[in-house]
């Protein structure tokens, strides 16, 4: 069967070696280039098997693939993207460049349960960030559905894998200063994700506050948020929200018990829990939202789009 060649942009980090890695097994799809500067003529192993070979940016051969990913840093991205495009590939950029609420242009958010028509049509995707993913996916039906106060604060706290930091040499990120400790950071509401999360909950008509307040977990990988969300009036049963809107999705689920980072890890599924919470005045639920950050957080939903730009079946390639 004829595969489809694919290029990634920036794949000797953690997103990027999972996006090869995919590729490398996807039944469609062939990896065309990887491209890493600092890591130029090297070999890597890939998560789950196998070995790439990285040549520099500027040497690769962006005419060669229908579609391009781009892992590249953010500020580096769009830039590489629109060669991509110039060389006549279709584009998904993993960076926060092209995302709605950093960007003014039109680029499809590729937020694939909410937006699955626009990115069917696309050729250029911009793909969510990892908290923002987790935490959408658990508002959407809520907001949709105009089962959230009007002029109610969402307060939410979620936890990542230290994945989630990217692949660059820090000394907070050391064993030794992770291990056996858990903090808060990009506290004050100020974490970059929330330009994408507010724009997002305004196109979708949302009458609220959004407070985010992200932690580092000691663990590799995984993404747990707890929101907490005042409604405007009570529902019988706290999943139906869900129930009826993710109903025939494949990478959704929804279970009655919060749920844990090891019933997500290495797949590309969003797992969904809902609890009344007792013993407050407004109505309110409590809202648990798990993803692997790499997979439906990175990778695994940027082939996840791939797969409807290209026009073959959405769950191709991906591990539910």
């Amino acid at each position: 069967m004829h595969r489809i060649p694919i290029g990634v942009l920036g794949a000797s980090g953690y997103a990027g070696r999972e996006l090869c890695a995919l590729i490398e097994r996807h039944p469609r799809l062939s990896l065309a280039f990887a491209t890493a500067n600092e890591q130029r003529g090297k070999s890597a192993e890939l998560p789950g098997g196998g070995h790439v070979t990285f040549v520099a940016t500027d040497d690769a051969p962006l005419e060669s693939a229908k579609l391009v990913f781009s892992a590249m840093p953010h500020g580096a991205s769009k830039i590489w993207v629109e060669r991509a495009r110039a060389a006549g590939a279709k584009a998904v950029d993993l960076s926060a460049d092209l995302r709605i609420g950093n960007d003014a242009g039109a680029v499809p958010y590729g937020l694939t349960e909410a937006r699955r028509d626009s990115i069917r049509c696309a050729d250029l995707v911009a793909n969510p960030g990892c908290y923002p993913t987790a935490i959408l996916l658990g508002l959407l039906p809520l907001i949709e559905q105009g089962l959230v106060a009007r002029g109610a604060t969402i307060s939410v706290s979620a936890a990542s894998g230290v994945t989630g930091a990217g692949f660059s040499a820090r000394t907070d990120l050391l064993f030794g200063e992770v291990t056996e400790s858990f903090r808060a950071y990009g506290a004050g509401n100020t974490h970059r994700h929330l330009n994408e999360m507010r724009a997002m909950l305004g196109e979708l008509g949302a009458d609220a506050d959004l407070v985010f307040t992200p932690h580092l977990l000691p663990v590799a990988r995984g993404i747990l948020a707890t929101m907490t969300v005042p409604l405007a009036r009570e529902i019988p049963n706290a999943l139906d929200p869900w129930t009826a809107r993710y109903a025939g999705e494949p990478f959704i689920e929804l279970v009655d018990q919060p749920p844990e980072l090891r019933h997500v890890a290495h797949r590309n599924v969003v797992r969904i829990a809902a609890l009344p919470l007792a013993h407050v005045r407004t109505p309110t639920l409590l809202v648990f939202s798990a993803i692997d950050n790499l997979m439906k957080g990175a990778a695994g939903q940027a082939i996840q789009n791939a797969n409807l730009m290209l026009g073959l079946e959405e769950t191709l390639g991906l591990p539910a």
